[in-house]
């Protein structure tokens, strides 16, 4: 296995010039450079990620603790970091916190003990005791998607409010008045922030939300069929149910089709958080879509940021409603995104 040494020899240079110029020092020229890049392929030299994070005390590693690895937004979410993160040099270790607080004190907890240079994470539950002790002890961090008040830490995250405003004014138009939510988690700032906007979503057009139509659920399909089975018993059922994410929402749909119910003849289907199933559905799920791609790439860029010594910004994208057949409307050809500009923000 080629040594630091054997570069420098290959390339007619010194050992403190190659590791400057693996390391893009602007001292190096650009013909030394090429010299020792071009040494380095011949050998086939490997620097030892080890000996250079002793060396520069930092291991060009990122943390990423996610809510939920078995929800496709996350999934999608953590495949965005990795490939902003590989583009910008660094490697991305990643956790799954189960939406469990103690789980992902865990992850946070093994990911400082590897030396990472800095953490994203999508807080589950309100956050949790070592992940909190890590943020204001000034590690290095960016909350993505999900994020805990009064903690001085960027965020990086969608606002749906006007995409929710979009679809009770779609649902308004075809004629339906009794809407009901499936509620995320209370604990969590995506589980608040939605049932608020419905709710005033609601209101803008006169109609109520009894809380006989607002059911708890936890994220998960399980919690979606059970809120919905609840809405089915009721005296007057809604005519449209709202679920607060994507496994909610099939959770819903399995609980509709148990029943003999048809979707959008019985009862109309609405979901927060597109996912590629919703399109090959039947019928078609009405949804709002994330910018996960553009979210998990600029929480990384914000991140590196703060790994550098600056402030890092927060962000906010928005969110979009996607039409589809679920809620009674005709089919409609699918349009791709249109880019939005970037809102820079305080969460």
């Amino acid at each position: 296995m080629a040594s630091i040494k054997d570069v420098a020899a290959e390339a007619g240079v010194s050992v403190a010039t190659v590791s400057r110029a693996l390391n893009g020092h602007p001292s190096v020229s650009a013909a030394a450079r090429a010299r020792v890049l071009a040494a380095v392929e011949t050998l086939g030299y490997r620097p030892n990620a080890l000996a250079r994070s002793l060396r520069t005390d930092q291991t060009r590693t990122l943390g990423l603790v996610i809510s939920d690895v078995m929800n496709p937004y996350f999934t999608e979410l953590a495949r965005s970091v990795e490939e902003e993160a590989r583009a910008l040099g660094y490697s991305v270790i990643i956790g799954n916190a189960d939406e469990r607080p103690d789980l992902q004190d865990h992850h946070v907890t093994t990911l400082l003990d590897r030396r990472i240079d800095g953490l994203l994470v999508s807080p589950t539950d309100g956050g949790s005791p070592r992940m909190l002790d890590a943020a204001r002890a000034g590690t290095p961090m960016v909350f993505v998607d999900r994020w805990i008040p009064g903690v001085n830490v960027p965020v990086v995250r969608s606002d749906g409010r006007a995409a929710v405003r979009d679809l009770v004014a779609h649902l308004h138009g075809l004629g339906h008045r009794r809407l009901a939510i499936i509620a995320g988690p209370a604990a969590t700032t995506t589980g608040r922030e939605r049932v608020d906007a419905f709710r005033e979503a609601l209101g803008a057009y006169g109609l109520p939300l009894p809380d006989a139509y607002i059911g708890q659920g936890d994220f998960q399909a399980g919690s979606g069929r059970r809120v919905t089975e609840g809405f089915l018993d009721l005296p007057e059922p809604p005519e449209v149910v709202f679920a607060a994410d994507n496994l909610m929402a099939l959770g819903a749909l399995d609980a509709v089709r148990a029943r003999g119910l048809r979707v959008p003849e019985d009862v109309g289907l609405a979901a927060f958080d597109d996912i590629p199933w919703f399109v090959h559905t039947d019928p078609p799920v009405t949804a709002i879509a994330q910018p996960t791609r553009e979210l998990g790439r600029a929480a990384v860029r914000a991140l590196v940021e703060r790994i550098a010594g600056r402030a890092g910004e927060s962000v906010t994208l928005p969110a979009r409603l996607v039409v589809r057949r679920s809620c009674g409307e005709p089919p409609s050809e699918p349009h791709p995104p249109s880019p939005s500009p970037v809102r820079r923000s305080t969460p």
